[in-house]
């Protein structure tokens, strides 16, 4: 394992067991090349942790802090049995098709990695070359973690790695066929994750106990999904009694999962829901004021880099002015920002201005985040990036 030193003064970062040490704080890379397993020393040699080199900003992601822990096979096992043991802490290994994250990156202390389970499907995700390069090691042990549990990995980073060549998406263990036919539950609700041609993983899971709320409070109410992807809010609304559900998505592919997702529930589409492939925003725009009382924002990440922010949050604005200037007079609006870059209060505060701009009386009942099994560890903040409001609109 090679070494890489900090210069004096940059152990402080690393003694708080953040993960990551950019570049500026390394005294050199000269030897060192992207994939490669370092152990990081401070200026005097004392040992800080091991983990792996990246290059760019974010130079090394740490895996260990303890000076005895190697980083094999032993390892991976351990972090993934780890990972496991949290999500029964609450709860969801209780049904084999459960759908659920058993890895999110930093806050499982895999930096890089993402595994999300569908039943007895994983979807792994690389977002590092490191993560990558080790693709199959990580599978045989989650393989041995997971048992009987497991019926195939299929790997999915095309799309979260394009600074690397070559990088296609494969399937490391298991049938072709359990990915393709896989169906998960999530409370109850069935849904087939589009996993070899949908976004991300398949299926959007960090919002779990947020559509959960919306079918609480869908009784009787006239509801419209914007960006609905594969219909998860739509479908707790229509199982909470929704008396009417819109979604609306850009996909026509997303409407098509999504009325395969209302048969796989409700044995056909039902009569009460309409699907609409439009743009959310010409949508709003010419809507009927009051035709909604409740309305769901949950729009992809309008800033996804720091240089872009300020336009992200004009966009947030605008969509929820429209939003907020058509709603029905007592209604709920969900809306939400998974851009990582866009804090809670900078959310807050475009917020404030959409609701000066609509000339509407606006309440904060609730304010949400992503679900647990999305957690974020104490030393990086930064894994929190899910926010959202629930508002009163009078």
């Amino acid at each position: 394992m090679k070494q890489i030193e900090l210069k004096a003064g940059r152990e402080a970062s690393v003694e708080r067991k953040h993960p990551w040490i950019f570049s500026r704080a390394l005294v050199s890379t000269k030897g060192i090349e992207a994939g490669d397993m370092v152990e990081v020393l401070d200026s005097e040699g004392h040992f800080c942790g091991r983990g792996y080199y990246e290059g760019g900003s974010i130079a090394v992601r740490l895996l260990t802090f303890a000076e005895g822990e190697q980083i094999d096979a032993s390892l991976w096992q351990r972090r993934f049995q780890e990972a496991l043991e949290a999500r029964k802490a609450f709860g969801l290994l209780a049904s084999p098709r459960e759908g659920f994250r058993l890895v999110y990156g930093e806050g499982d202390s895999l930096p890089g990695l993402i595994v999300d389970l569908y039943g007895g499907v994983a979807v792994m995700q690389a977002h590092t070359l490191t993560m990558h390069l080790r693709r199959r090691e990580l599978t045989e042990s989650l393989a041995t973690v997971l048992g009987e549990r497991l019926e195939a990995v299929y790997y999915k980073s095309s799309d979260s790695l394009p600074m690397v060549e070559g990088v296609v998406d494969e399937l490391l263990y298991g049938s072709i066929d359990a990915v393709e036919q896989v169906v998960a539950e999530e409370q109850g609700i069935r849904f087939s994750p589009d996993i070899l041609r949908g976004q991300k993983t398949g299926f959007f899971l960090d919002q779990r106990q947020n559509r959960a709320r919306v079918g609480e409070l869908a009784k009787g109410r006239r509801v419209l999904n914007m960006f609905c992807y594969t219909g998860g809010f739509s479908l707790y609304a229509l199982r909470g009694g929704a008396e009417r559900v819109v979604s609306l998505d850009s996909s026509p592919r997303a409407m098509d999962l999504l009325e395969d997702n209302l048969k796989l529930n409700f044995g056909e589409v039902p009569t009460c829901h309409e699907s609409v492939v439009g743009d959310a925003f010409k949508y709003l725009y010419e809507m009927e004021e009051g035709a909604f009382d409740m309305i769901i924002l949950d729009p992809p990440a309008f800033a996804k880099r720091r240089e872009v922010l300020r336009n992200g949050l004009q966009g947030y604005r605008k969509l929820n002015s429209a939003a907020l200037r058509k709603i029905a007079k007592g209604g709920l609006l969900f809306t939400f920002s998974c851009s990582q870059v866009v804090g809670v209060e900078e959310f807050r505060q475009a917020l404030f201005t959409a609701a000066l701009h609509a000339g509407r009386e606006v309440r904060v009942l609730e304010q949400f985040g992503q679900f647990a099994d999305h957690p974020v560890s104490i030393y990086h903040p930064e894994g929190s990036y899910l926010k959202g409001f629930l508002l009163y609109v009078s």
